[in-house]
């Protein structure tokens, strides 16, 4: 079998550590009825310890190098689907059958960001998410109002899901080693959103809001709203950014006196 080097411009660290495999195993509580989707399998590592007890195993690979072994490795496993797709462009409804998607990954942390947001496009389909990322990407995951963490990234994904950090990995445990600390992440999809008008509008507040973060409300939304109306909502205009909850963020995009940019 041909030796497979990881490949920097897939960003692939194969996490090979037995302990923190096992780990991720327990944490994700399979039952045999689960329908699972491994986004990056890389050469297997976590596939062989979930793929044969599970009624449903996708897996989304975009290094065609390491097809052949893994279609060798779980041929004989008839539940296991290999998908030769990038899983930023890869359609998930295509692959539902009726049982929530429960999407796992060791993910590239150069698409962390983008390929959750993806995901979160099909969050009606999926049950639950548990991802390997970048440990300051997960800080920002599961941050809270009033801490250096808190931002974009969090109201957003705030928004859709409950986010847990479950535990965190050195870089010895992977092949090769990355340069960061990496952590366990689990994102549940919400049962019911706060209510948004317009989620566009929330989108382009949020993203106004955290890239004036160091002005006040007053200032960094005065394109969008008036202080007034700030505080006609109970929202102080000399507060900040990091300090609005997602629901306050919620109201203000869904105010009657908010003004859209031209």
């Amino acid at each position: 079998m041909i030796k497979h080097f990881p490949k920097k411009r897939f960003g692939q660290n194969f996490l090979n550590d037995p302990y923190y495999l096992s780990l991720i195993t327990s944490s994700l509580n399979i039952k045999p009825e689960d329908h699972v989707v491994e986004i990056g399998p890389g050469q297997g590592a976590l596939t062989q310890l979930i793929a044969p007890f599970v009624s449903h195993y996708d897996a989304v690979e975009i290094d065609r190098d390491l097809l052949p072994s893994l279609e060798e490795k779980f041929k004989s496993f008839s539940p296991f689907h290999l998908h030769a797709e990038d899983a930023l462009k890869f359609n998930f409804q295509k692959i539902y059958q009726g049982k929530p998607l429960r999407i796992i990954g060791n993910l590239p942390y150069n698409i962390s960001s983008p390929l959750l947001f993806h995901l979160l496009n099909y969050r009606e389909i999926i049950y639950d998410m548990h991802f390997m990322l970048q440990l300051e990407v997960v800080n920002r995951l599961v941050a809270k109002p009033h801490t250096k963490d808190y931002g974009r990234l969090s109201v957003m994904t705030q928004y859709f899901c409950e986010n847990n950090l479950l535990f965190t990995v050195p870089p010895g445990a992977f092949s090769p080693p990355p340069k960061v600390h990496s952590a366990f992440v689990r994102m549940v999809p919400h049962a019911s959103l706060i209510p948004v008008k317009n989620m566009s509008v929330f989108t382009e507040l949020v993203k106004e809001a955290f890239t004036y973060r160091r002005k006040t409300l007053g200032n960094s939304l005065k394109r969008f709203i008036t202080s007034g109306t700030l505080t006609a909502l109970n929202i102080d205009p000399k507060r900040r950014a990091e300090t609005l909850t997602v629901e306050e963020f919620a109201a203000i995009a869904n105010s009657k006196f908010y003004t859209h940019r031209d």
